[in-house]
């Protein structure tokens, strides 16, 4: 029963963390850059899939259709992100004055320790298998 709630606030702690850094990154990407991005690969579709200048055409359209909804949805999108963050801030807050409650100040540090040091070989495994999941660079 601890290792379960052990693990969901981990969890909650690194799903947190893990949006506070994912969206530092969205705000950084240079809108030339990523216009480059999309281009190269709809060049790529194009070739792959050997489509003709009707068809390019229309999936043109169809992505900025989509990109139009997505920057209508993002207000609503990020509000319910935020929402769903300060819940499980909320959550989280309340677990750890919990347990401050049931350890002494000794065990509560110790533990805190061993939390943030999972959490720092968690993302160091992640960031290693996000390295072995990137294809090489020529």
């Amino acid at each position: 029963m601890k290792k379960i709630i052990l693990s969901a606030a981990f969890l909650a702690l690194g799903t947190f963390a893990m949006a506070q850094q994912n969206t530092s990154k969205m705000q950084q990407k240079d809108p030339a850059q990523m216009e480059q991005k999309r281009q190269d690969k709809m060049k790529m579709m194009q070739s792959e899939l050997n489509l003709s200048d009707a068809q390019m055409t229309k999936i043109q359209a169809l992505q900025e259709k989509k990109m139009a909804e997505k920057r209508a949805m993002a207000p609503q999108v990020q509000a319910e992100r935020k929402s769903k963050m300060e819940a499980m801030k909320a959550n989280h807050d309340q677990w750890n004055n919990e347990m401050k409650q049931i350890l002494t100040p000794e065990q509560y540090q110790k533990w805190e320790t061993s939390k943030k040091d999972k959490m720092q070989n968690k993302r160091k495994n992640m960031q290693h298998h996000q390295m072995m999941k990137m294809p090489a660079k020529n």
